[in-house]
């Protein structure tokens, strides 16, 4: 044990324990995730995800080998797997195998998809393994963020991209006040409906709060060792994709 602490939410946790928080969180919403995506969004996380693969862009004509992270239920890697050609291998990885197993009931005895539990802060995999990496609104409930990246680089080839895609700061302050007042207050409520768990959609949107801002991550992100690292806001900044490249 140490005395490193960390925000779980609005709340500070030792470290070492914001990963079990994390897991009881995702145990009780797995079932109703996606669902709850098109509730809370409107369906917009769903052109969200369609905008990140576009920027990942896998490619038609050879083999690609890809990683999505903090990716359970496969929402982002049958997109990819869509996008992309024959040669196009994707790798879902989570720590909550609940998340991991509505993606396995959902991909049926698709081939060029693997799930496989682990943690981002250690992935099991040799160095230099992946052409891609993805992780959409997952990052933010990594204890060891700056982990989470070291493993990003190091397990992706020269040449390979990391995107991320995260919820960010709304940047019109009229629309600020009316995210805020939804998001505190209409989020739990609906969660609580919908998958009966107001409390796990609470820490949802903390967590949303407690996130550094696009130019503190992106430079996060080159302390990484990722090079041309951008920032595209989407829907006045509700979400942004960050980019990098292991050059």
């Amino acid at each position: 044990m140490t005395d490193e602490t960390t925000h779980f939410g609005f709340r500070t946790v030792p470290i070492e324990e914001k990963q079990g928080e994390v897991d009881a969180v995702f145990r009780s919403v797995a079932r109703r995730y996606d669902l709850m995506n098109d509730l809370m969004s409107g369906g917009l996380h769903r052109a969200w995800k369609d905008a990140l693969v576009t920027a990942l862009r896998p490619p038609r004509n050879r083999p690609f080998r890809h990683l999505d992270v903090a990716g359970g239920t496969g929402d982002v890697a049958f997109r990819i797997l869509e996008a992309g050609g024959p040669g196009t291998d994707i790798t879902v990885l989570d720590i909550s195998g609940d998340m991991l197993a509505v993606g396995r009931e959902d991909c049926g005895d698709e081939g060029r998809l693997r799930f496989v539990t682990a943690n981002a802060e250690a992935l099991p995999f040799p160095d230099r393994s992946f052409d891609g990496y993805t992780v959409a609104f997952g990052i933010r409930n990594v204890p060891r963020i700056e982990a989470a990246l070291d493993e990003a680089w190091r397990t992706l080839r020269i040449g390979g991209r990391f995107l991320c895609l995260e919820f960010s700061k709304v940047d019109v302050p009229l629309n600020e006040a009316f995210y805020e007042a939804y998001s505190f207050h209409a989020i739990p409520r609906l969660g609580g409906i919908v998958a009966g768990d107001s409390e796990s959609y609470r820490y949802l949107v903390e967590s949303i709060r407690r996130f550094p801002s696009p130019g503190a991550f992106a430079r996060t992100i080159e302390a990484a060792g990722f090079k041309r690292v951008t920032v595209r806001p989407l829907t006045m900044g509700i979400v942004a994709i960050h980019s990098g490249w292991k050059l």
